[in-house]
């Protein structure tokens, strides 16, 4: 018996060694706004996180974007690279932002065995409606050329189309 318990006891003190202490939570959130590119006509989530505690190498962040369009949430995973201080979180496009309604932001942190290390939960309110946006890109290309579909004969429009939100 003594001898079992001999062997097993830094076993234990080994693998409790591998495991996060529980504390404080790696990440803390330091930001977070909807990002509207009037130029490419299109708009998203931005949320930015800070590294408080190290985490192990080969973590992930997995975030949840509520659809304003309706539907699935937008989903993104980022790989966290210990050296780096700051996680940015940038959703796919989404149509569809109204000012004032908050949108919900589901945050994971994936440590590199697939268990959780920290979650966290936001919301995201807008100052602005996505009709802001044009409903077409006003530039296209890696130069930013004048979009043809915009600016016929490369003069501008009287009227810019606006961008809506589909029914």
């Amino acid at each position: 018996m003594r001898k079992s318990l001999l062997i097993a006891l830094p076993l234990v003190l080994l693998l409790a060694a591998c495991q996060r202490e529980t504390g404080p939570d790696p990440l803390k959130l330091t930001g977070k706004m909807f990002v509207f590119n009037y130029r490419l006509a299109y708009a998203t989530y931005l949320v930015t996180l800070e590294q408080t505690e190290p985490l192990p190498e080969g973590s992930v962040v997995k975030a949840e974007f509520e659809n304003p369009a309706g539907g699935a949430p937008l989903t993104l995973e980022r790989k966290i690279f210990p050296n780096l201080p700051r996680v940015v979180l940038e959703s796919p496009d989404i149509t569809c932002v109204k000012k004032g309604p908050p949108y919900k932001v589901t945050i994971a942190v994936i440590g590199p065995d697939g268990g959780s290390l920290q979650s966290l939960e936001t919301q995201v309110t807008s100052s602005a409606d996505q009709s802001i946006l044009p409903a077409k890109a006003l530039v296209v290309g890696p130069g930013y050329e004048k979009n043809p579909e915009v600016f016929k004969d490369g003069r501008a429009p009287e009227h810019f189309e606006m961008s809506t939100c589909p029914t």
